[in-house]
């Protein structure tokens, strides 16, 4: 009983290190990832404002001329324009956050290489410490935001691998599981230990399990959301060449990212295809509620907050495919949606109580 209780305690260890380790190299993708920006600020690749100017120019509506042939009319066909379906532009993609540059790709690839084996070794740690509690390791926020943060990271990673443009993604991720991994082993961390016996459950692993895989697909969407505002504003101040002009820093950073055509699309499509998951996160919830405490639904604050949530996204992917809420507008909804995941966790874990409260915090 000692031996396996001193094993388990040296599991328990070698899985700190490992996060720890992890956070090192983390840090070191995210220097790598700072340069790949600093050095794409220097390319001379052509600029997207060209591209806005001549659009803006074009006229509003096509007219239809006609020409006089021997006493003849002869109508020409007016030049049709197609735009883009989320706003009045049609922009092209921007270089990246490399620019272009040679150099700053280099450490891109540097910084990519980086978060791979950041990733395995944020992986073993996880893996490590399921071992020292021999049970799925999301039995409290130490380690659900330690494995939140590694399935983000390898959603991420598993975008690249199937050559989606997702490169822009970098370094707010990293930043994030930095600022997730360093908030999980100062504030949040809890020593191993077994589980409540309400927990003692195999939907433990389908319920949990989903909820994490949900939360870090929806954080990529929240991104793009986030970072299709910014380009959106870009883009219609270029547009206006009447209007304010965005700032030195603001198109150094904004110019390289996708259009914001392609960062709404990369949202919808993210969201849309894990709000499916989510539902049947709630769904197997109230089936574990049921074998746990007798009841599928108490209105505990944890299962409020999550069909909040559930709510919320319905509202933004219906606002999506509603042409009149487009844009800005659904974006500004997404937000809202991640914003109440995000309460779900922190705010309600922390400050309300409830059965769903995790030990330790």
């Amino acid at each position: 009983m000692n031996l396996a209780a001193a094993a388990n305690e040296t599991l328990a260890h070698n899985s700190n290190v490992l996060v720890y380790s992890a956070m090192a190299v983390y840090t070191l993708a995210f220097l790598a990832h700072m340069a790949e920006w600093v050095f794409g600020s220097r390319s001379k690749v052509g600029r997207t404002a060209a591209a806005l100017t001549a659009e803006a120019a074009a006229p509003a509506a096509p007219s239809v001329r006609t020409a006089q042939q021997g006493g003849t009319a002869v109508l020409e066909r007016p030049k049709v324009v197609t735009r883009s379906l989320t706003d009045s532009r049609d922009v092209p993609d921007g270089p990246g956050a490399h620019g272009g540059t040679e150099k700053g790709d280099l450490y891109g690839r540097i910084a990519i290489s980086l978060s791979v084996l950041a990733w395995a070794l944020h992986v073993a740690g996880i893996v490590t410490r399921a071992l020292s509690v021999q049970r799925a390791p999301w039995g409290n926020m130490y380690e659900f935001s330690t494995t939140f943060a590694g399935v983000a990271v390898g959603a991420y990673l598993l975008l690249l691998a199937l050559k989606k443009n997702v490169r822009w993604i970098g370094l707010p991720l990293v930043t994030t599981v930095l600022l997730t991994l360093g908030l999980a082993v100062s504030v949040l961390y809890t020593a191993s230990d077994q589980l409540v016996p309400a927990l003692h459950s195999y939907w433990l692993w389908i319920h949990v399990s989903c909820a994490i895989i949900s939360g870090a697909v929806l954080y990529l969407g929240a991104v793009a959301t986030l970072l299709f505002l910014f380009r959106d504003r870009y883009e219609a101040k270029l547009a206006d060449p009447d209007g304010p002009q965005p700032g030195t820093f603001a198109t150094s950073v904004l110019e390289r990212l996708p259009s914001a055509a392609s960062l709404d699309k990369f949202a919808y499509r993210v969201n849309a295809t894990v709000f499916p998951l989510w539902t049947f996160t709630i769904i197997a919830g109230a089936i574990w509620a049921e074998a746990a405490w007798g009841r599928y639904w108490g209105w505990d604050p944890k299962e409020v907050w999550s069909f909040i949530t559930w709510v919320a996204y319905a509202c933004y992917l219906h606002a999506r495919a509603t042409v009149g809420w487009k844009g800005r507008k659904a974006a500004w909804l997404g937000l809202i949606a991640f914003a109440c995941y995000l309460f779900n966790y922190y705010g309600v874990n922390i400050f309300v109580t409830g059965l769903h409260s995790y030990a330790g915090v």
